[in-house]
């Protein structure tokens, strides 16, 4: 009995270290379920059950004896999808029999202290390019793609320092989408730049929330709708937090 009930609780903590990284990376709700399950039945728990909101993750086991339950509670999101890539690529391997379950714990404890793929400069001068590829896009003019550029990385480095300094997403993506307005309006003022809302526009699209939007309908689509609805609200939440900095700064013009 008690070696079947450390067997129960094995699995229980590798099914739920897997949910933490998909859930923490950007996986969907129904995903992150589908793989918990996966994992459970390859490992000989057939009859399991998985409750996953976008801040925690309640996890069960059923048997003869008295289910097992746990839960582990989700506090920092962030996007890096290779590490959901390769959660789903344990599970697979889990799937096809070549990992036990103290492999894969590793494997996946090691998954889930791995820093950042890309560091934090790499990170300012994607999003700083990319701004200035979004003004294009919007139809922009070349003149104001070096401070699309400038604006852009502007608001992604202010909003990861904005976010160290002050926690809650919301003002420190309102504060970003604020100096990323007074930089627009600089340097059109100084005559760098010409279109000011192409600008603005473009520089605002790395912070716009669109693998949260993603998200969400998916999940609505899977059915899970209180993740769906919780997502909706943050990445409203997000936007309206893009675009009232933004409108502090236009309504001073």
């Amino acid at each position: 009995m008690e070696n079947q009930t450390s067997y129960a609780y094995d699995i229980i903590q590798v099914c739920l270290l897997a949910g933490k990284v998909m859930l923490q990376n950007g996986g969907e709700t129904y995903r992150v379920e589908d793989t918990m399950t996966r994992i459970a039945d390859a490992y000989g728990a057939a009859h399991s059950n998985s409750y996953v909101t976008p801040t925690g993750i309640i996890f069960s086991i059923e048997g003869p004896e008295p289910s097992k339950t746990q839960l582990i509670r989700i506090s920092d999101r962030t996007t890096d999808l290779d590490k959901v890539t390769k959660v789903n690529s344990i599970s697979r391997r889990i799937s096809s029999g070549d990992l036990s379950i103290q492999e894969a714990y590793n494997e996946l404890y090691r998954l889930d202290k791995m820093t950042e793929r890309y560091t934090f400069p790499k990170q300012l001068v994607a999003a700083a390019v990319a701004s200035g590829c979004f003004l294009i896009m919007f139809e922009g003019q070349w003149n104001d793609f070096v401070p699309a550029v400038l604006a852009g990385g502007g608001g992604f480095y202010s909003v990861t320092l904005f976010n160290r300094l002050v926690p809650i997403k919301f003002f420190s993506e309102f504060l970003a989408s604020f100096v990323i307005g007074l930089l627009a309006v600089l340097f059109v003022t100084l005559g760098l730049g010409e279109q000011l809302d192409k600008i603005i526009i473009g520089s605002v699209m790395p912070l716009v929330p669109g693998l949260l939007i993603t998200n969400a309908v998916r999940d609505l689509m899977a059915g899970h709708l209180i993740s769906g609805l919780s997502k909706g609200a943050e990445a409203f939440l997000t936007a309206f937090a893009i675009g009232a900095g933004i409108a502090l700064v236009v309504s001073f013009l």
